[in-house]
């Protein structure tokens, strides 16, 4: 069962024996259009955790904000003053 929080909340899985242990794996999932609430400015030493959690009280929820800034390279969305656009969470 995943958990409402998760990114992996409706995708479809399939199970798998993996050297012996069945293990729940996930279809590769497509990254929804999002609705934009607002934006957060990067600052210094931030981490999308803890803006995650400034916003939605849940820092598990940095994947919204990922899945909401395309980037080639997950870093470059801490670059400091980037604006990061920040999902509606439904």
């Amino acid at each position: 069962m995943t958990d409402r929080s998760s990114r992996f909340r409706d995708a479809p899985s399939y199970r798998r024996d993996l050297g012996g242990r069945e293990v729940e794996l996930y279809q590769p999932r497509e990254i929804p259009l999002t609705l934009v609430s607002g934006e957060h400015r990067v600052g210094g030493d931030e981490r999308l955790d803890a803006i995650a959690h400034r916003y939605y009280s849940d820092p598990f929820q940095y994947w919204r904000i990922a899945d909401a800034n395309p980037s080639e390279a997950p870093e470059d969305l801490l670059e400091p003053g980037r604006a990061l656009l920040l999902p509606v969470v439904d």
